[in-house]
């Protein structure tokens, strides 16, 4: 028979495995493919339905914002880098490869790339980044106005809109950045 300390310690192994998996956004490492990698080898990714697009590697921000609400609804996957499912720094990358506008795969990375944005000066189409399941950057998502954004959020999750003024989210942001 399992004692009360034994299944206690089982149950915390479990819950911690669970989190890990759950905020895998940071960590997956995963390569997917195909994804967009503007002038690679990897096959076009397939346009966002109803998303105008622009030529030469830029897109306004409303442009990319607009791009990215088309994909609401658009399942969580670890790894996940295509209309089928995202992970969140898949989901940024591909919204912005559509427009030639080439991210790194994680998030950490995609956090050193554009220009600083002061969270007053935020606008449509400049990364939020978050500090959720790690210290630094662990969560990438794209402002759309306002204070709203458009994320993967985590693997029980859909690509949706959230607020920046939320608690939980304001208290884990960090940064932005503007990549075009």
């Amino acid at each position: 028979m399992i004692g009360s300390r034994d299944l206690r310690l089982t149950v915390l192994l479990l819950l911690l495995s669970a989190a890990a998996f759950s905020g895998a956004c940071a960590s997956s490492g995963a390569v997917p493919r195909p994804f967009p990698t503007p002038g690679g080898g990897s096959p076009p990714a397939a346009p966002v339905p109803g998303a105008p697009r622009a030529a030469g590697g830029y897109a306004d921000g409303y442009t990319l914002s607009s791009a990215a609400l088309a994909l609401k609804g658009t399942p969580y996957r670890n790894g996940g880098a295509d209309p089928h499912g995202f992970d969140c720094s898949g989901f940024t990358q591909y919204v912005f490869g559509e427009y030639g506008i080439a991210l790194p795969r994680e998030v950490s990375d995609q956090f050193r790339v554009g220009k600083k944005v002061k969270p007053r000066n935020v606008e449509p189409g400049d990364l939020l980044f978050f500090s959720t399941i790690a210290p630094g950057a662990s969560h990438v998502a794209i402002a759309i106005g306002g204070d709203e954004f458009v994320h993967a959020p985590s693997s029980t999750g859909v690509v949706r809109v959230e607020h920046l003024s939320t608690d939980y989210w304001s208290r884990r942001f960090i940064g932005a950045r503007r990549v075009n």
